[in-house]
């Protein structure tokens, strides 16, 4: 195992978690999309380091070598027919592990292998374990900007500090997660619906700092192209697991423009206008929108509540 001077008591103790867990139940799910260059690399750390885990890597339709240099490597390949999507991926590879455990990671390298022992220690406090990458080990100072906005937005509809909503490094209990892959999208924002499902149900979340390197090969991710998508996908997950957070402060919104309208238009002319209307009718209806949805929202975690196994 080769550790920076900067990690060593961490590495250390990464060392001595790995051996402690060699007995534990675990699978690890790498979802591919054409990463032959560094998916070799990452299953054989793995296979280095926890030589009893399960390794899966899903192929989502990779046009180049992804799946043999895979198995080559040793994992167990899970090949999709064509190109679905890196949330799809996830899902078929928590489908087909056999762990009590399932650690979900990248295959291009950004992940260390090392920090899965880490993660896995809290596993057994934490429902959900997420590695959480330092602002440092963002890409750009867009991607940087980018994830602090949607951190600061998922806190405030989780209501639970969130370090870093986008990050694909996760350890889940497979018996609990399969209750919500329904929920998870095909596309790269199954991190973010994870997250906000577990909060809303009441589940217990942990991050463990980690060191995101510098990917093999190219991103699959465009910051301007797929900013905006994100910010949407966020405001619609948002929507989905907590409404009353998106929707009473749009309805307080329209309802005090409205009085404060009345309050200019009776004190200059004497008179209620219809814009005045408009806006705290608008209010309103935004606010039983709200509510409405809020029913719907509780009547589909009710739906999984009661299948959530008791640990």
């Amino acid at each position: 195992m080769n550790c920076s001077l900067a990690n060593s008591v961490e590495c250390t103790n990464t060392a001595l978690s790995a051996r402690l867990m060699k007995a534990m139940d675990v699978s690890v799910v790498i979802p591919a999309y054409n990463e032959e260059l560094g998916i070799g690399a990452t299953v054989s750390k793995i296979q280095e380091l926890y030589p009893d885990f399960e390794v899966i890597v899903v192929d989502d339709g990779s046009t180049d070598r992804t799946a043999e240099v895979a198995e080559q490597a040793g994992a167990k390949v899970i090949r999709h027919p064509y190109n679905i999507g890196n949330g799809a991926a996830v899902k078929t590879g928590i489908r087909k592990a056999s762990g009590e455990l399932v650690v979900v990671m990248d295959g291009d390298g950004q992940h260390d292998p090392a920090d899965i022992a880490r993660l896995l220690s809290k596993s057994g406090k934490y429902d959900l374990v997420v590695g959480a990458r330092s602002s440092e080990s963002q890409a750009s100072l867009g991607r940087r900007l980018a994830n602090w906005l949607y951190n600061r937005l998922a806190s405030y509809v989780g209501k639970f500090p969130i370090k870093d909503l986008t990050s694909g490094f996760r350890v889940f209990r497979r018996k609990t997660v399969l209750n919500y892959l329904y929920l998870f999208p095909n596309t790269f924002s199954y991190p973010t619906t994870s997250t906000l499902a577990y909060l809303r149900s009441g589940l217990t979340i942990h991050y463990v700092p980690v060191v995101a390197h510098k990917r093999v090969g190219k991103s699959k991710i465009r910051i301007i192209q797929d900013g905006s998508r994100f910010l949407l996908i966020i405001i619609r997950i948002a929507t989905l697991f907590s409404p009353l957070r998106i929707f009473l402060p749009l309805s307080l919104f329209f309802l005090l423009v409205g009085s404060l309208y009345y309050g200019y238009t009776f004190y200059t002319s004497h008179r209620f206008t219809n814009m005045s209307a408009l806006l705290m009718s608008t209010g309103i209806m935004i606010f039983l929108m709200g509510l409405i949805s809020e029913q719907i929202t509780q009547m589909r975690f009710d739906r999984v509540e009661g299948s959530i196994p008791d640990e």
